[in-house]
């Protein structure tokens, strides 16, 4: 027996499903029609291409609604995408710091290298404190 919800799930879904189908036809209907020459307005008639737009954007939106209703109702497989997601985005950011830190430390190296009167000495140890760290002994 189906509970209230899931009755009121699948009538969702199903006016969705109805709604894009309905869209979908009228694009082939209007495909139809002006493949067959017997189009309500012609290619060169002003706003044709905006009507065309506009069938192909309702048709679209009711596609992405029937596609965000298909991933709620499967919970596992939206766990499973955020998780990916996650992922990616942890090694992403990752990778993005460590080519910032890397760049950083070669600016600042030479930056050193160019014996500025004071900022030259502040960066140089700088870069003497990050190069103790990378090889794990003591700073002095």
């Amino acid at each position: 027996m189906m509970h209230d919800d899931e009755m009121q799930d699948q009538g969702g879904w199903e006016q969705v499903t109805e709604a894009g189908k309905q869209a979908k036809a009228g694009m082939t209907e209007a495909a139809k029609r002006a493949d067959s020459g017997e189009s309500e307005a012609r290619p060169d008639e002003p706003g044709y291409i905006q009507k065309q737009l506009e069938a192909l954007i309702s048709g679209l939106k009711y596609k992405e609604i029937a596609e965000y209703v298909q991933l709620m109702n499967r919970p596992a497989k939206l766990i499973w995408n955020n998780l990916l997601s996650g992922i990616a985005r942890g090694v992403g950011i990752a990778l993005g710091f460590t080519v910032f830190l890397v760049t950083s430390l070669y600016v600042l190296r030479a930056l050193g290298a160019l014996n500025l009167p004071i900022v030259g000495d502040y960066i140089a140890d700088i870069v003497k404190i990050v190069q103790a760290q990378l090889e794990g002994r003591a700073i002095r």
